[in-house]
């Protein structure tokens, strides 16, 4: 994130590693979850789909399932950034991250997926859809506004019209 890509991946596997060595393996899966969210911010969306395929199968059955939704949204994420053609792909995904994390009744995830699909739609013209979704999910938040996520929301809605 500060530019040093490779090195942070490195780093990021050698404290994997080192985790791991030591018997702990409750945080794999978020751990690969953020590997192959670093592999799309560099570039490397293919790896960064490899390491979702890894970070699948370290979920232990019926637990860590609290990530299902943002696997769902990252998957969507790393699709587009591979191949602009693949936008049926990526809203699938993104409309799945959109569901789990509803049912979850995960707000924060829910806003990251409802605010990646509010992005493609606005690259697909679809700027009415994409605020009516995106407006009440971050009408739901009272505080911390202050966040990344809910700054990226605000900016988009502001784009969109709103």
């Amino acid at each position: 994130m500060q530019g040093q890509g490779e090195a942070g991946i490195a780093q990021m596997r050698a404290g994997m590693a080192t985790w791991e060595a030591m018997g702990n393996e409750l945080y794999r899966p978020y751990q690969l979850l953020q590997l192959a969210e670093v592999y799309g911010t560099v570039g490397q969306a293919e790896e960064g789909l490899r390491v979702l395929v890894e970070t699948r199968a370290a979920v232990p059955h019926g637990k860590g399932r609290f990530y299902e939704a943002e696997l769902a949204r990252l998957e969507g994420t790393l699709r587009l950034a591979r191949s602009t053609e693949s936008h049926m792909e990526a809203e699938t995904c993104f409309r799945q991250a959109l569901a789990i994390a509803h049912r979850q009744e995960a707000k924060s995830f829910e806003l990251r997926a409802a605010t990646s699909l509010a992005h493609l739609w606005q690259s697909q013209g679809k700027r009415a859809e994409a605020y009516d979704l995106l407006a009440p999910i971050y009408g739901w938040f009272t505080e911390g506004f202050d966040t990344a996520d809910l700054q990226e929301a605000k900016a988009l809605l502001e784009e969109l019209g709103g």
